[in-house]
């Protein structure tokens, strides 16, 4: 079982919707996180050591991600998915790109 952990800034929107999404496909663990202090759920050295593939939303989460967490990165493929913040949660357009960009990643 792979699994994905999906990180954006507030995990709000964005990455929840990814988890669920996800989380209902067969042979995926999933799990979402946020880069911002106020964030539901924050990145923790324990959620990326869990972690087999990391996605981020945007390029700036990836640079984020790597200035706080380098050590926890060691060895783990972080992919960019780059969607932006323009989405509800569970946005049909959302899921569209999400499965889109993560099936052809992860080439499911």
């Amino acid at each position: 079982m792979k699994k994905l952990l999906f990180i954006c800034s507030r995990n709000r929107l964005r990455s929840p919707t990814a988890e669920s999404v996800f989380g209902e496909s067969d042979g995926f663990e999933t799990a979402s996180a946020g880069l911002n202090h106020d964030a539901n759920q924050t990145v923790t050295p324990e959620l990326l050591q869990w972690a087999d593939v990391i996605l981020v939303m945007e390029r700036g989460h990836r640079h984020k991600l790597s200035q706080r967490f380098q050590p926890y990165l060691k060895n783990k493929q972080v992919i960019c998915l780059d969607i932006p913040d323009k989405y509800g949660y569970m946005d049909a357009e959302l899921i569209h790109l999400l499965k889109q960009k993560v099936s052809q990643l992860l080439r499911i």
